[in-house]
């Protein structure tokens, strides 16, 4: 049977009473090692690579315990789970879809990628440090700022150009452009940023006088 196939067809008793139980904050499931790769297998949970190597709720899995029990009922196919592989996209402000619905569910997946991000720190780290950026936020430059601003509940800028943070491309190598509303905003950006490891200086636009934020990964 093909992935997308099973991940169609609705799970099973024994399955939706395991998604039911899991952890209503970090996604964490508890069943059988069957049940288990069952769920994995229909991109319904992940297994963490480190060890105890636990299972946690996908984006679909947790919409799948959200969502009324009964029989019959078919899901949509599912995203995989968000992470630095670049399935989840942070909100760099500006987006078409307005300023970001702070639901459960978007909550859910920002602090997941977060946390994966921090792993994957972690994991290319040799001393395990998750204090500096790694490879993955050094090659993409723009998502990883803005997943450290989203991460931290800032709040993206809608398409009309509102009082949330802008992250932008910059000419500059290894460099991103952070704008908002005013000084006040724009210091919290700074700081959350400095917290996650980048070096954050505030400069002034020539032609318009506007501040903004030039952000760079540290490497020590």
């Amino acid at each position: 049977m093909r992935k997308g196939d099973a991940v169609a067809r609705p799970p099973t008793a024994a399955q939706r009473r395991v998604i039911d139980a899991a952890d209503p904050v970090t996604g964490r499931l508890r069943g059988t090692r069957a049940q288990l790769e069952a769920l994995v297998e229909r991109g319904l949970a992940f297994r963490h690579p480190r060890p105890p190597h636990d299972c946690f709720l996908t984006p679909a899995g947790h919409r799948i315990r959200e969502s009324p029990a009964g029989p019959g009922r078919a899901l949509a196919p599912a995203p995989a789970a968000p992470s630095a592989d670049g399935v989840f996209a942070a909100r760099v402000g500006g987006e078409e879809n307005g300023p970001g619905e702070a639901g459960p569910a978007r909550l859910r997946e920002v602090r997941a990628a977060w946390e994966g991000l921090l792993e994957l720190r972690r994991m290319t780290r040799a001393d395990g440090a998750v204090d500096l950026p790694c490879g993955w936020e050094r090659a993409h430059l723009v998502r990883a700022a803005a997943l450290a601003l989203e991460a931290a509940g800032h709040r993206p800028a809608g398409p009309s150009g509102d009082d949330g943070y802008r992250v932008r491309a910059t000419p500059q190598p290894e460099a991103v452009a952070v704008h908002a509303a005013d000084g006040t905003a724009l210091g919290a950006c700074a700081a959350t940023l400095e917290a996650a490891g980048w070096q954050v200086g505030e400069h002034t636009e020539p032609r318009t006088r506007a501040r903004y934020l030039l952000a760079s990964p540290r490497r020590v």
